[in-house]
Order: structure tokens, then C-alpha cells, then sequence
């Protein structure tokens, strides 16, 4: 088992059955193993910030004259998330749809029943299983899998490491692996190294770079280089593709020291990375540096049961060796020896004197395996004498205690380890829980990362009410060469500055660091917008956010855990991450009249804001567009429905000058956001004031382009470039995947085949003395953005289930209520209509709907002021 921090990717492709109709020898030099030839491979990193977007893609064809079965195996490391995954066979494209886990698991079910094929990617506990998906591949077809992973890099020995376990199982003529860094602080070392790099792929293969804030690693054998010999035709790609890097720690000159007092006046490199802020969400990274080690009381409690026996207890007991080498004489330590009893080297903690050295060396190596696994009578017992030392000052004051677990099980003697855990005291810190995950063959890499904690009791404190949704933000230690990370939402994003201050004990006294955020400077910083995906700091905020929920569930009970199991599945399915809560399921139709519907629609369980867009999967011939979702006057919100052959609608208030996302994709970058206009002069009553869209932004970070449109022109930006048209203008403009059509009252803007835009410009007599010219908003094609497309429109490209239910007489007798259940909200609804400008933009064209009230509330993810942005860009 790789260890825990690895953020470790395998990838391997297989097939089945014997070729026929295809020569072997050619089969050989092309890769082609039973007809089946992988022609790509291909792992993409995106790393901002520490926050890694992986995408990993996999090509495939039938060389046979018969079908064949391909599968795609990716197993990927406890600590990532996989956001999305589409299997694309002769063009068609089968997307993954994330749900809560039973209803992703019914819907598999059916689907296998039904004799699809189908995937289902699913977590177990925090370890991700893995993933395999199997699909039949007519002959001379082609197959692409598609795997998106996420993850936030943690820093281990002063450096984040991304690890990619390689195996194709055999030669792929285009293989290549990329990794593209940006890190505002600026990077200081990039490396990149494989046990299967040969001294000439190091050469011609291998690419690394970097320079100032960007980083770029390239790794492109070619056929003959993977190659394990010359006249070979198996792969010598098999091993570890490791990246490792760092970042600038100069210490920032808004950063003050508070109680700084060392030995013989030395004063330590401290760094401080600076805070991020997008969109109103904030990360703060902490690491100083040169600080003395905190002595440390260690505990190691050590599994001897018969399963240990031979070559892990053997690797323990060479690992426990090296680390006495390196215990410092200041720390404390001792040993718990169990299986179905528990014995101890010492009855107290004794001083890592040469002379204890020596003889704790002899103890471990006369270390032997018997009986059965006692884990909770051998943790209780190493908190207990941790605990007592400190009590009876047998310890140094200023000093730390850690319980190191040496096992290869769970508990088959005595209560559960978790539980009981949940109750002991917390001076005890450092336990490590994941008692199966540990390798016995790793103990001395985990020990290196807790062999020198510089500080403990870490609090990182921020202004109070400016803060919402703060994760983590104390930590029992922080240890020499890693790194704490917090990330929150601003109440406020119009504040000027940002303070935060970082308490901790260290070796010698308090200390305070104080961190003061020019607001004004961030927004500079920021305008450079070299971010390479995304609103990457909202995505690793909910990435951590999740992954705490989880862990406090582990201890919680009752109400308690049942709130922190819903908030993760919430957090889960609104940023589509495959968490222990929820899974990924992926069907592909084997009849032509399921190609517009591949998947269940997600029940009362489920999500509307996720899953497959509809069109995603289509017959290349059908009709392109499959629905149109609007937003046009006061702004009325149209959701065309069409499972339901109907379509619910629903206002947002605002004030004018405010900007609502209207659509976010961070796979694509591409972004759509609105701001409010109101009435020249309000009517007499200010509750029938109207509002309207007086000004879009349309941007695609990806293709460089931004569009900014108001009733009195349109600006296009392409890069530095820029271009100003009128609406009177009859043009179009292609440029690099990008079309826009202005006809007068109307503009079509297309980002390649599968997203399109429809604006429509509405204007009102010149002498008209309440009312503005306005714009209205028409998505005709969204199928080509990703399932992680999200926003007041963009959460509904993907099929959602309601019901309605009692209809009844409402205020209005023509316009009756009903209840709807939709996204586990039970809601009442009116009866009505709104209007369709995009073919008529005088008169319109009526659409009936449910309206929902209060902003959307209950329909749309969260509360509407969710969707409120600082700025159009």
C-alpha cells in the first residue's frame, strides 16, 4: 500500500480476447495487445495555489474484426477527489453524473440489469477504491476515457510532491505527462524524476522548467524509448513519476514577530506566505521557518500479533533501528509491545540518553510476533503514560507528545479503536488513526515528518464577524517543513484591510505572528490573472471543508453527526466531488433511443446542479439544441425542463449595481456574469420596482477572451487586442474557436461546437422616463461544458427530477399553487408565465412555468446572495 501523502495516480489499460484479421508483427511495433491499440495516454496537472486539477485521458481502437472489451483501472490516493468522468466512444460522449451514493447505486443497478454498460466510481471511507470501467468496443472503433481528480497538495519535508504511478501495460504511441505550475509567491526548486528514467529519456524526454510564479514539466517518450530494449515490445514505463517542488519563503514585509527570543541571538528566516483572495474566498498558507525543535515525548505502540509475522516485522523492526538513530536527547520516549496483551519496555517514559539508545536497540531487536491484535488496551496505555509523565513534570514543560502506531490491522480484541479514542484527553496529540494505511515498511517516513515540531497549540486568528465558513483554523502542531492551510469566505469583500494573527508554543516562549493585507494591493496582484483554472481558492476551500466534515464525523454521534454528514453531501455534490457520501456513475446506452438520456435523473436524493448536461450525449445527426434556459427582464429566470415537458422560473432582487454569476465552469474557464440596472426614477411603491440586466461579462480564461456587453455597444478582448462594435453593426467575428454573430437586436456567441449564447437587446423609447434599454440571456447549447458548470443558470444543464402535487386555488384565481418536492425541498409554487424574446424580441413568445418564490429558494444550491460577485471579470 502507498503511503497516505502520496498523491499517487496508476494507470493502466487493458483488454481481453485473441486478435484476428490483423498482422502480429505490426501488432507488436504499434503497441496493439488482442486487437486493442492505446494510442494516447495522457495526464494533464494543473496546479494553483497547491490545489492540483488532474485530468487524465486514455485513447483507445479495435484493430479486430470483432468486438472487444476494454477497461480503464486508475487508482488514485486517499486524499483526492475525483470531480468528473466521461467515456467518449466514436465521437459520443458518456458523462459521469456525481449522486448521493444510493441513488448512484440504484441507477447502476438498473443500468446493468438493462444490460448497459456501466461505471460506478464510489469511496470507502476516505481510501478511494478503485476505479475500473469496462466497455465493449465494436470493431474498428475508437474509445477515449476521460478521469478528472482534484486534489490540495500537502507539503512534506519542505517540498509538495506530486506522485503518478505509471503502468500502460504496453508501448503507447503518443504518452505524455504535463504538469503545469503557477504559485503567486514564486517557485524556488522544481524537480521531476521516475525509477524507470533511463539516462536517455532524462535527456530527450524530459522537460523542466520554471521562472518566477509558472513551472512546467514535460515528460514524451517516444514508441522506441519505452521500449525496455532495442528489439522489446514491452514497456519499461512502470514506477513512479514524482514531481516535487517549493516556493519563494522570503519573509514578506507585512508580516511582524511578536516574542521572539532564541539561543544566542539567532533570528530565523521566518516566512509567511502571503493571503490569496478571489471572489470573496481567502486562503492563507502558514509555514515559518529556523524555529528551534520542540522537545517531543513519543510512545510507540507496536503490533506483534501472528499476521506481522516474517518480513513486516522484520521491516518494523529495521525501521524503529534507524529512527533510535536519529531521536534527539532531549525527547522521551518508550515502547508498547501488543497482540492479544500488552507489555511495555519501560514502566515510564525514559531520556533518549546514549545509554537508553542502546538499550532500547536491544529491546527491538528481540522483538517477536505472537497472538492476537489488542489495538485499544495498547492506545489507552500509551495516552495513559503519556499523560501521567506530564502530570508528575517527568517531561520537559515546553514539550509535545505523540503516539506512533506500528500496525497492519484493525482491532479483533477489545473495544474499537475510533471510539474509545473519541474519549481520551487531548494533551495526547499526534495519534496516528489510520491504523490500516500505515505500510510497516513506512514508519521511519512518518516519523521524519513529525521528528521536529517547531511549534504546538497553533491558533490562526482573523477579525472577528468578517470571517464566514471558516475551516480549520488550530492545529496541535505544526511540523519543520510542512505547511497549515485555512481557507474562508469573507463577509465582507469591500473591506480596505485583512488582518490575521498566528499563535503558538514554541521551544523556548510564545509566539505571535501578525500578517496586515492590503486589500488594494491584492486586487493588483490579482489582475495579472495567471490563475490557470478557475475559481481554484472556492474549490479548495470546499475541498477542505469536505475533507474536515468527514474527519469530525468519524468521532460524532447522533443529531451531531447526521448535521455533519449532510453539510458534506451538500458541499459533495455542489462542487460534484466523489466523497464517502456520494458516487460517480457513468452509463452508456446500447440503443439509439437512449443517446439523449444516459442516466436516471437524480431523485430527491439527488442534485440538481450536477451530473450530465443534457445534449452531452447526443446522436451526432439529432437536433443540436435540446433545451434553452433564459434570463430576461425584471430578471426572470426560465428552466425549460424537458424530461418534464415543462419549466419552472423564479426572480432574483437585488439592488442595481449588483452582479450575479449567472454561469461557471472551471474545466473550461469559461464564466458568465450579470449586473442589475434599475428604473430611471422609482415608482411610488419601491416593492413593484423593476430591475433588469443592464451588463454581461462572457469570458473563457482558457482562450484568452473577454466580452463585455451593455445595450449601448459590445468590447471584445483577445488577449491584449481589443475590438468595439455597435449594435447596428451586421458582423461576425471568428477568432481561435470563438464566433460572434451581432445582427442588430441580437447576438450569437459560440465557443466551438457545443456552447452557444443568445443575446437579446431590448429597447425602450428614447423619452421613456423610468425605463433603461436592457439585455436578456439565452443559453440555446451548453453540452460541451463540463458537469462541474455551476451558477444561477448553469447548475441547470443538467437533468433534475421535481413533482407537483395538489394543485390548488391560489391569491390569484388564475394563476393556481401547487406543491413541488425538488432537491429534498418541499416548496409552494404559483402557476404563470414569462416571456421568450429570443425568435420575437418585440412581442415574445409565452412560456408556462411553476414560480418559485423567494428568490429561487429551495430550487436554486444555496441562497441567492451565494451568486453575487465583486466585479463583471
Amino acid at each position: 500500500m502507498a503511503s497516505a501523502r502520496w498523491p499517487c495516480l496508476i494507470l493502466a489499460l487493458l483488454s481481453g480476447v485473441a486478435v484476428s484479421g490483423f498482422p502480429r508483427r505490426l501488432c507488436r511495433l504499434l503497441g496493439v495487445v488482442d486487437g486493442i491499440e492505446v494510442y494516447g495516454t495522457k495526464v494533464h496537472c494543473k496546479v494553483t495555489s497547491r490545489f492540483a486539477h488532474n485530468v487524465v485521458t486514455t485513447r483507445a481502437v479495435n484493430h479486430a474484426d470483432t468486438a472487444k472489451e476494454v477497461s480503464f483501472n486508475v487508482e488514485l490516493p486517499k486524499t483526492a477527489f475525483i470531480t468528473n468522468f466521461t467515456l467518449t466512444i466514436d465521437g459520443v460522449t458518456y458523462p459521469g453524473n456525481v449522486k448521493e451514493k444510493e441513488v448512484a447505486k440504484k441507477q447502476y443497478e438498473k443500468a446493468v440489469s438493462q444490460g448497459k454498460t456501466a461505471g460506478l466510481v464510489k469511496a470507502s471511507g476516505r481510501k478511494l477504491e478503485k476505479f475500473t470501467v469496462s466497455v465493449n468496443v465494436a470493431a474498428g472503433s475508437k474509445v477515449t476515457f476521460e478521469l478528472t481528480y482534484e486534489e490540495l497538495l500537502k507539503r512534506h519535508k519542505g517540498k509538495y510532491e506530486m506522485y503518478l504511478k505509471v503502468q500502460p501495460k504496453q508501448l503507447v504511441k503518443h504518452f505524455e505527462i504535463t504538469a503545469d505550475i503557477f504559485e503567486p509567491q514564486g517557485i524556488s526548486t522544481l524537480d521531476a524524476e521516475a525509477s524507470f528514467i533511463t539516462n536517455d529519456l532524462l535527456s530527450s524526454a524530459l522537460t523542466k522548467s520554471f521562472s518566477g510564479k509558472k513551472g512546467h514539466v514535460s515528460f514524451k517518450p517516444s514508441l522506441d524509448q519505452q521500449r525496455s530494449c532495442p528489439t522489446c515490445t514491452d514497456s519499461l514505463l512502470k514506477g513512479d513519476f514524482i514531481i516535487t517542488y517549493d516556493v519563494n519563503r522570503e519573509s514578506p514585509a507585512n508580516v511582524q514577530v511578536a516574542n521572539v527570543r532564541l539561543l544566542k541571538g539567532y533570528w530565523p528566516p521566518l516566512s509567511l506566505s502571503p493571503f490569496q483572495i478571489v471572489n470573496g474566498y481567502f486562503v492563507h498558507f502558514f509555514a515559518p521557518q529556523g524555529l528551534p525543535v520542540v522537545p517531543k515525548n513519543v510512545v510507540f505502540v507496536i503490533d506483534v500479533s501472528g499476521s506481522m509475522h516474517g518480513r513486516k516485522m522484520e521491516q518494523t523492526k529495521d525501521a524503529l533501528l534507524k529512527i533510535l538513530e536519529d531521536v534527539k536527547e532531549d525527547d522521551y520516549l518508550n515502547f508498547i509491545l501488543f497482540s492479544g496483551g500488552v507489555t511495555t519496555w519501560k514502566d515510564t517514559l525514559v531520556q533518549a540518553t546514549p545509554e537508553n539508545i542502546q538499550e532500547a536497540r536491544k529491546f527491538v531487536m528481540n522483538i517477536r510476533d505472537q497472538g492476537m491484535t489488542n489495538i485499544n488496551d495498547a492506545l489507552l496505555k500509551g495516552i495513559s503514560m503519556l499523560n501521567k509523565a506530564r502530570e508528575e513534570y517527568r517531561v520537559l514543560e515546553r514539550s509535545t507528545s505523540i503516539v506512533i502506531m506500528l500496525t497492519d490491522g484493525d482491532a479483533n480484541v477489545g473495544e474499537a479503536a475510533g471510539v474509545t479514542l473519541a474519549a481520551t484527553p487531548g494533551s495526547v496529540a499526534g495519534v496516528l488513526q489510520d491504523l490500516g494505511q500505515l505500510s510497516p515498511g513506512s514508519p521511519m517516513g512518518f516519523y521524519e515528518e513529525v521528528a521536529n515540531p517547531l511549534l504546538t497549540d497553533v491558533e490562526m486568528e482573523y477579525p472577528e464577524n468578517a470571517i464566514l465558513d471558516l475551516t480549520q483554523n488550530s492545529y496541535q502542531h505544526f511540523y519543520d517543513g510542512s505547511e497549515i492551510v485555512v481557507a474562508g469566505r469573507l463577509a465582507d469583500e469591500d473591506m480596505n484591510s485583512f488582518k490575521a494573527d498566528v499563535k503558538g508554543h514554541g521551544a523556548i516562549n510564545d509566539l505571535t505572528f501578525t500578517e496586515e493585507l492590503d486589500m488594494k494591493e491584492m486586487e493588483k496582484a490579482l489582475k495579472e490573472r495567471d490563475y490557470i483554472f478557475g475559481n481554484y481558492i472556492e474549490r479548495l476551500w470546499a475541498y477542505l471543508t469536505i475533507e474536515q466534515l468527514l474527519e469530525k464525523c468519524k468521532n460524532a454521534h447522533g443529531e451531531e453527526k447526521e448535521n455533519l454528514t449532510a453539510q458534506a453531501l451538500d458541499l459533495s455534490l455542489k462542487y460534484h466531488f466523489v466523497t464517502p457520501l456520494t458516487s460517480m456513475v457513468v452509463t452508456k446506452p446500447e440503443d439509439n433511443e437512449n443517446k439523449t438520456a444516459i442516466a436516471d435523473k437524480p431523485g430527491e436524493g439527488g442534485h440538481g446542479g450536477q451530473g450530465e448536461g443534457p445534449g452531452t450525449v447526443r446522436d451526432p445527426g439529432s437536433q443540436p439544441f435540446l433545451y434553452v434556459h433564459s434570463v430576461d427582464g425584471d430578471p426572470h429566470f426560465i428552466i425549460q425542463v424537458p424530461e418534464k415537458d415543462d419549466a419552472i422560473c423564479f426572480n432574483i432582487d437585488e439592488d442595481p449595481g449588483t452582479v450575479l454569476r449567472l454561469i461557471q465552469d472551471p474545466v473550461t474557464g469559461l464564466t458568465v456574469n450579470g449586473q442589475i440596472i434599475g428604473e430611471r426614477r422609482s415608482s411610488l411603491d419601491s416593492q413593484t420596482r423593476k430591475t433588469y440586466f443592464g451588463k454581461l461579462g462572457i469570458a473563457n480564461a482558457q482562450m484568452d477572451f473577454q466580452i463585455e456587453v451593455t445595450p449601448e455597444r459590445i468590447t471584445l478582448w483577445h488577449g491584449a487586442a481589443q475590438s468595439t462594435f455597435s449594435w447596428l453593426d451586421t458582423v461576425t467575428v471568428t477568432r481561435d474557436g470563438l464566433s460572434v454573430t451581432i445582427d442588430r437586436k441580437n447576438m450569437v456567441v459560440s465557443f466551438g461546437d457545443g456552447v452557444t449564447f443568445v443575446v437579446v437587446l431590448h429597447q425602450v423609447w428614447k423619452k421613456q422616463p423610468i425605463h433603461h434599454d436592457f439585455l436578456g440571456f439565452y443559453v440555446v447549447d451548453s453540452h460541451r461544458m463540463s458537469a462541474q458548470t455551476h451558477g444561477l443558470l448553469g447548475q441547470f444543464f443538467h437533468p433534475f427530477d421535481f413533482k407537483v402535487s395538489d394543485v390548488h386555488p391560489g391569491s390569484d384565481p388564475t394563476k393556481p399553487d401547487a406543491t413541488m418536492v425538488v432537491k429534498n425541498h418541499r416548496l409552494t409554487v404559483t402557476r404563470g408565465s414569462q416571456k421568450d424574446y429570443r425568435k420575437d424580441v418585440s412581442v415574445g413568445t409565452k412560456v408556462a412555468c411553476w414560480f418559485v418564490h423567494n428568490n429561487g429558494q429551495g430550487l436554486i444550491d444555496g441562497v441567492h446572495s451565494d451568486y453575487i460577485v465583486p466585479s463583471l471579470f
